[in-house]
């Protein structure tokens, strides 16, 4: 062992004998590798590609996109998988209820329906009737009878046995399958296009307001509020009583006011931005206000835009419902959610089954957008880094 060039603090060199230690036991420990930081990797990732990345991380936010993404799609071909038009009237197959291929077996959606019947009229059901529930005596002035509850297959009644409504016929014998389809169309159809408005009057409005501020936000707030405390349903009224009811109307209607949310949303971010650093620095360099608006304020608010829009479609879906069921929207035979569910209204005590399905398509338009609007405003939000 080579030790002569190690020494202790009194001069003498380190040998085995200081440290108890026999000459074969000590040994200098040499590192063969030098020592250094390792190099720091990392992926850089742009605000889109973060803001996808917490979309996807959030499961309900997932979800909630693919539920409105069927939605959408049968609204689409919807209408086209059931060989049966929805505005064909039948009055031979009024009210028949729902029978689905398959399921039927099961005992559920089997075009079957509970009939309470006087016991000579049996015979008209003849081959018909699939279980009999029982009966019971009924007394009148006229004298005494027998009632009988029976389980009638209603297609092989009305002489349609191998015929199939999924979601069964209205009174005027309508499918219910392809009319609900058919309406929601028209109502995705008024919301977006609404929306499409609404956002770019808002965007416009919003931005002149905020970006210049003074005299000219002062004039179009004071604008804004007149309009805004109208009352809405009274102006509704009124507005479809003079232009008729239809998707137009409807779309003026919605227009009116519904801009108003969006500009003051966009106005307050660009009272946000103006002023920053970024912005300044480039309206010195010369920037033209459209293009600093454009291209150094509008990009930070294209979130909240982006939000506000998701949470307005979902309003204008059920603000279209409410006036349809109203008799002031979408007027027949031209379906929409809100026809149906009126439609529907009128026989929930005999035939239920006919509010069912647009009730539970509106209730999952308004839960889906809801949460997927919160969700995009929570993947939008630069100040969340997960």
């Amino acid at each position: 062992m080579n030790n002569t060039n190690v020494y202790l603090e009194n001069g003498e060199p380190l040998g085995p004998d200081i440290l108890g230690m026999t000459a074969e036991e000590l040994s200098l420990v040499q590192r063969e590798e030098s020592i250094s930081d390792a190099a720091f990797k990392t992926e850089s990732i742009s605000y889109g590609k973060d803001v996808w990345r917490r979309f996807r991380r959030s499961k309900v936010t997932v979800v909630s996109a693919v539920i409105i993404l069927l939605i959408m799609l049968m609204g689409i071909i919807g209408p086209y998988l059931s060989p049966h038009d929805y505005l064909t009237q039948r009055l031979d197959l009024k009210n028949l209820p729902p029978r689905i291929p398959g399921i039927e077996n099961l005992g559920i959606l089997d075009g079957t329906r509970v009939l309470t019947i006087q016991e000579n009229s049996l015979e008209d059901y003849e081959g018909c009737v699939v279980e009999n529930l029982g009966s019971y005596e009924v007394s009148s002035a006229f004298g005494t009878g027998t009632m009988l509850r029976i389980k009638v297959d209603m297609y092989k009644y009305n002489g349609v046995a191998d015929e199939y409504y999924w979601f069964g016929t209205d009174d005027l014998g309508r499918d219910l399958f392809s009319r609900l389809w058919q309406g929601t169309r028209v109502s995705l159809i008024l919301a977006f296009a609404v929306v499409a408005v609404n956002l770019t009057i808002g965007l416009v409005v919003g931005a002149i307001c905020g970006y210049y501020g003074g005299w000219v936000d002062l004039i179009i707030q004071r604008l804004m509020d007149i309009v805004w405390n109208i009352p809405s349903m009274p102006l509704t009224i009124l507005l479809i009583m003079l232009l008729g009811s239809g998707i137009l109307p409807l779309m003026l209607v919605f227009c009116l006011t519904g801009w108003m949310g969006t500009a003051n949303g966009v106005r307050m971010q660009f009272y946000r931005y103006k002023n920053r650093e970024y912005v300044l620095a480039s309206r010195t360099m010369g920037s033209s206000d459209v293009r600093t608006m454009g291209r150094h304020i509008l990009p930070n608010a294209i979130g909240t835009i982006i939000t506000q829009s998701a949470l307005a479609i979902p309003n204008v879906v059920f603000q279209e419902a409410g006036l349809s069921y109203l008799g002031l929207g979408v007027q027949a035979p031209n379906p929409s959610i809100g026809v149906m569910l009126s439609d529907g209204q009128k026989a929930l005590l005999e035939f239920p089954y006919m509010i069912v399905p647009p009730s539970i398509v509106l209730v999952l338009l308004m839960l889906a957008f809801n949460l997927m609007g919160n969700g995009l405003r929570d993947a939008f939000n630069p100040s969340i880094r997960q």
